[in-house]
This record gives C-alpha cells, sequence and structure tokens, in this order.
C-alpha cells in the first residue's frame, strides 16, 4: 500500500500539488525580493516605478512573452516523467523539498567553488558530502582524521573522472616522494613497492610527509615542497613520469563489461589511453570474480600494476550489483601481498538504494529484518555488497537519479579526506590566504579540489534540504525507494504470468531477477527461430514507446506507456548465460551472428519503476496490470492468432 507520507513528497503526477508548490515559491520569490529592498534600504531604487509604463519596457515585456509561451508550448512534447505510464530510464517526477530549495537558491545564483562567490551553499554542500558518507558506510564525524569527503557534481561521469584522478594521484605519490628522498622519513625501498601501496598506506605516507614539513623552518619547507611537486605525476604528466621510473609502466583499471561508458572517457582525459582499460567477463550480468583474479595473475606476470578496480552497484543497463564484498575481500589479500590497488563502486544508479538498509542512527539492518519487507529483495550477496560499501576507497551516487532531484546533480564521495590534498590546486584571485585548518574551512575552498571552475550552489541546497526533510534511512527516504522495490516485485510476477498468457504467441522471460527497481524483458514470436527476426518484433514493440518515433509530433497522449531497450550480447555475458536465455526464448544460438548487425545482439525492453505511483492504492489502479494489457493488446496486433482448423 502507498505510504500516505509519500502524498506530500511530489507535484505529482496530476499536478496534485501544485498549490503546495505555487505558495512555496511565491512566498520565498517574496522573502528574497524583501532582502534585495532591505540590504541598503538607502540606496534608491535604479529602476524607476514608472518603467513598466515606457514603451521599449513593454515591447521587451511583448517579447518576453512570446519567447517564453512558444517555449512552454515547446515543452508540452517534453517526455513525462512524471507519469506511472513512464517506465523508461533513470528519471522520474522531482520532489517537493529539492525542487523548491533549487528555485529558492537560483535568484542568489551562488558558485560553489569558493566561500566568497558562495558563504552559505558551500557549507550545505560539505554537509550533502558528509551525508551521503553516512548513507554510505563511510565515517561521517569531522573530527575524525579519517572523515570522508564528498562533493556534488554535474553527474556520475565526472564523479568516475573524479575517482581516476584521486586513484592516479595516490597511486603515483609514494614514487616522487622516493625521488625526492626527505632525509630521516620512512619510505619504500624501490619503486615498485612504492607504486604498489594501497590507498591507505599512501595516505599515512602523506601525513607523514606533512608532518615531516610542519617540522621545518618557513623556507625550508617551501623548499622541500618544490621539491616533491616537481616529481609528481602532475607536474612531470604521464610520459616523463613513467620515463623517469622506467622499471614501472602505466597502471591499468579494471571495470566490468557493463560498466558505464564514463570510465572509457576518462582513462582518455587523464591519458592513461583506452588501452589500460580492462574489461572483465562477468557471470550472472555481475562481475565474475574468478575472472577478475585471474586478471589479476595476468598483470603480475607482465609486471604490470592494477590501478583501480571498479564495482558497479545497480548497472545502467540492467540494474545488477556485483559483488562489492568479494572483491573488497581480494583487495585485502593482495594487499598482504603487497599488491595494493584502490577500489571505486559505481553508485550511480544503486546508491540510494542504500537507504533501505540504514536504521536512523545509522548502522545496517539485518537481511532478515529487510526480508520480512519484500517477497525476495534484497538477496544476500546484495545485502553483503552493501554492507561493503564503506570499504571501498571511493564512490559515485547520482542524487539525479534514486535521489529524485534535478540533472545536474551528481556525487564523488572518498573515504579519507586526507587524500583529497593531493589534487590541490590553487588560483590567488579566487582562493587567498594560508590553507585553513578545520575539516570545513579548508573545504570552503571547494575549487581547489574538484574538476570544475564553477557550479550550481543551488544544486547543493535542493540536494542538502532533501536530505533533512527526507533522511537518508529505511523510516524516510528508504520509505519511497521501498514503494519502488515493492513494485518491481510485482512487475516480476506479472511478467512471469504474461509469460504463461502468451505462450501460444510468444516467448517471454526476465533474463536476470533484479537486484534494484530495474527490470528487462525479453520476448521472441512463437516458432521463430532467427534473433534477426525477434530483434525486429521487439523494435515493433518499442517503436510505439519511444520518443525516437518515426513520427515525432503525434501526441503525447497518444502513447499509453513509454519504455526503452537494451541488448544482451556475448561478449558481455559469456556463452553459458547468452545460450541460456537464447534457450529460453526458443531462439537458435547459431542464429547470432556477430557479422550481423541485425542480430550481433538481442534486443529487450527495458524497464525503471522508479514511480512510487506505479501502484496507484488510492483510485484502485495498477500501471503494471495496464502496462502489460497494452503489450498484450500490441503482441495481438502484431501476431494475430492463427485460425484454427477445423474438419467437415
Amino acid at each position: 500500500m502507498t505510504e500516505p507520507s509519500l502524498y506530500p513528497c511530489f507535484l505529482g503526477p496530476y499536478g496534485e500539488n501544485d498549490a503546495l508548490l505555487e505558495r512555496l515559491v511565491v512566498e520565498f520569490l517574496r522573502d528574497h525580493v524583501y532582502w534585495r529592498r532591505n540590504l541598503y534600504p538607502e540606496d534608491p531604487p535604479a529602476i524607476p516605478t514608472r518603467a513598466a509604463q515606457q514603451p521599449a519596457f513593454q515591447e521587451f515585456e511583448a517579447r518576453l512573452r512570446r519567447e517564453l509561451h512558444t517555449l512552454s508550448a515547446s515543452l508540452k512534447r517534453s517526455v513525462p516523467f512524471h507519469s506511472p505510464r513512464y517506465l523508461g530510464h533513470m528519471v522520474s517526477d522531482l520532489l517537493l523539498p529539492g525542487l523548491a530549495a533549487q528555485i529558492l537558491a537560483l535568484p542568489y545564483n551562488p558558485n560553489n567553488v569558493s566561500d566568497e562567490a558562495a558563504p552559505v551553499t558551500i557549507d550545505l554542500e560539505i554537509k550533502v558530502g558528509l551525508q551521503l558518507a553516512r548513507l554510505l558506510g563511510y565515517v561521517s564525524d569531522p573530527e575524525q582524521d579519517g572523515c570522508a569527503f564528498g562533493h556534488l557534481t554535474s553527474g556520475g561521469t565526472l564523479a568516475n573522472f573524479q575517482a581516476l584522478r584521486l586513484a592516479l594521484a595516490l597511486k603515483c605519490f609514494p614514487v616522487a616522494l622516493r625521488a625526492a628522498a626527505p632525509p630521516g622519513m620512512s619510505i619504500p625501498e624501490d619503486d615498485m613497492q612504492a607504486f604498489r601501496l594501497t590507498p591507505a598506506q599512501a595516505i599515512d605516507l602523506l601525513v607523514g610527509w606533512q608532518g615531516w614539513l610542519s617540522a621545518l623552518e618557513p623556507q625550508d619547507r617551501v623548499c622541500w615542497r618544490k621539491k616533491l611537486e616537481a616529481e609528481r605525476i602532475e607536474q612531470l604528466g604521464g610520459v616523463r613520469f613513467f620515463a623517469t621510473h622506467p622499471e614501472l609502466a602505466p597502471p591499468v583499471v579494471l571495470a566490468p563489461v557493463t560498466a558505464h561508458y564514463s570510465w572509457s572517457k576518462g582513462m582518455k582525459m587523464l591519458g592513461l589511453g583506452r588501452e589500460q582499460l580492462v574489461l572483465i567477463p562477468e557471470r550472472g550480468m555481475r562481475l565474475d570474480i574468478t575472472a577478475f583474479e585471474q586478471t589479476l595473475r595476468d598483470l603480475d606476470a607482465a609486471g604490470a600494476s592494477p590501478l583501480l578496480a571498479v564495482a558497479v552497484f545497480g548497472t545502467t543497463e540492467f540494474g545488477t550489483i556485483d559483488p562489492v564484498h568479494e572483491l573488497v575481500a581480494l583487495r585485502e589479500r593482495r594487499a598482504a601481498q603487497g599488491k595494493g590497488f584502490a577500489i571505486h563502486v559505481d553508485a550511480a544508479w544503486g546508491g540510494y538504494l542504500a537507504t533501505l538498509f540504514r536504521q536512523e542512527d545509522g548502522t545496517l539492518r539485518s537481511l532478515q529484518s529487510m526480508r520480512a519487507e519484500f517477497t525476495s529483495f534484497p538477496s544476500a550477496n546484495t545485502h553483503a555488497a552493501m554492507a561493503a560499501l564503506g570499504q571501498a576507497d571511493s564512490i559515485t551516487v547520482d542524487p539525479h537519479k534514486l535521489g529524485y532531484l534535478a540533472y545536474g546533480a551528481g556525487a564523488f564521495v572518498c573515504r579519507d579526506h586526507r587524500a583529497m590534498e593531493l589534487l590541490t590546486e590553487t588560483a590567488d584571485y579566487v582562493f587567498t590566504g594560508a590553507a585553513p585548518s578545520g575539516y570545513f574551512n579548508r573545504y570552503r575552498k571547494l575549487g581547489q579540489y574538484i574538476p570544475e571552475g564553477s557550479k550550481s550552489g543551488a544544486a547543493a541546497a535542493a540536494v542538502y534540504v532533501t536530505h533533512r526533510v527526507l533522511p537518508l534511512d529505511h523510516t524516510h527516504f528508504g520509505q519511497l525507494v521501498r514503494q519502488t522495490i515493492r513494485a518491481t516485485e510485482a512487475f516480476v510476477a506479472r511478467a512471469e504470468q504474461f509469460a504463461r498468457e502468451m505462450r501460444s504467441r510468444l516467448r517471454v522471460c526476465v533474463p536476470y531477477p533484479p537486484d534494484s527497481n530495474l527490470v528487462c524483458i525479453a520476448a521472441n514470436p512463437a516458432g521463430n527461430l532467427d534473433v534477426t527476426v525477434a530483434n525486429a518484433f521487439m523494435r515493433q514493440i518499442h517503436g510505439a514507446m519511444s520518443m525516437d518515433s518515426p513520427v515525432p509530433l503525434v501526441p503525447l497522449q497518444n502513447r499509453e506507456f513509454f519504455g526503452s531497450t537494451t541488448t544482451l550480447r556475448e561478449e558481455i555475458l559469456g556463452t553459458q548465460d547468452m545460450h541460456r536465455i537464447l534457450d529460453e526464448l526458443g531462439l537458435d544460438t547459431c542464429s547470432m551472428r556477430a557479422d550481423d548487425p541485425r542480430s550481433d545482439r538481442l534486443l529487450i525492453l527495458r524497464h525503471t519503476l522508479m514511480n512510487p505511483f506505479i501502484i496507484d492504492d488510492e483510485n484502485g489502479i495498477s500501471y503494471i496490470d495496464r502496462y502489460f494489457e497494452y503489450l498484450s493488446r500490441r503482441v495481438a496486433l502484431l501476431l494475430p492468432a492463427k485460425p484454427s482448423s477445423s474438419t467437415t
């Protein structure tokens, strides 16, 4: 049953909470105007009250209204993400607390790179980082040395790039410190040993270096800092750094084959190159730890070193969750052998799923207590992966996905904030004075640590206020996520019923049991053996649900539902899983041809079940049932029943 506490959270599919949003917007717009009028009341108004009667003013207003009306009319062709009929990509209606907070903050136009440009919202962003750190299992008390740190980004792509930057800085810093050779410091014996330290060991070395510097006279401190900077990869660049240390080779990044394409982008941007990205096979659409371990052995034999291992907590295409706990255990075993590497979890999609796992005090809920609320969620592996998030070195999470906030609001969170010192970039006109002490004071110069040179403080206000109104635990924000997981379980059950109902016309299967609120369906006309024919059929099914329809100006109301597609490929699934799915659909495995773009992969329907009103208890409507009734009608049109033969 829909939780009544969710009713005021959104504007609503029918605009039900328009009065609430209107009151909030008008109240705080007036409040902003009062602030302007009372800031320097002795100053006269620069725009005279008679200005509105002047022809130029009226002409401007007429043009403005015309363009806004044109824009408003055009936007009516937008995708109706707010509707329970939208089952496509990772977007839904926006939470009212975030929407209202963002609208409230926009006229102040804070730029969250420095407290000079955003004295209020930059503090909110630092607090958002701590809110997310607590959710993900990191230390979130700024008074502790190893406290986590997080900041917002435009999206998961930039957060993943930040993870690469930090991992490379930590990987190469110990080598640079060896080259600088500060006397009296305990440093690794050779470059390879230095290069293979764990991130935690590199941070300890960084802290030791800072302590060593603090004991020097100011002039000597400056000299030694310059000496170290001259040896760092950030100064030399990759080519000179590795030429200076010939026994080392550029490190590789290990990611599952289902990883987001941002990792390829990041490797290119960082100068490591796409060749240094090694994609690991999957088993059951989740990272294959056995294959991962074998890849590490292959790297050992080649004298190569891993930089970063990526696990995905909610894949973009399938919503599946990699075994983070197994990856962490493998990292610990390797660290004991002097072969350290970092772990980054790309939880852009699944990060807010963690709200279901958190008690109000921040502790982890037991698997048993969670299982009592659902049919099968979470699996033991999903629960174990969630419990291990706090042992990853960094995590990406997107508030603009399962956090129900406006684009762009991604986030990067690292386990130990002290590592961020390696990313510092200074500019006198933005960042003035000596480095301040204290956690909050340090990061109020946020632009020193992040990739962006300008960023919206309004987005930080939106995320912070949302987390305050809906704390990140299972009794608050988790109520929203719980509703979508229940919808997911209902969707899977209805898909299985649909498969039984359609058996004479259509072979249907759910290729993988979902780990989150994303479900895929594969289908093939009964009796068909050819992947090419199956793909053509699925394109027809999806065509009426896509905004990429050949007739783009068809009214939205003529589309009953909105969905998305993805594909299954043997190089991602592996031969065994690919053949299993083809067999379930009655397809000939030989009809999948790597040299034919029509049949080198299997097209499937992809459904993201984010909208909390997909099951509308208030009106006794299940949009899940309606969706499968719609699919049944589509199938009947495309595959009319054959008349039964009769004898006379």
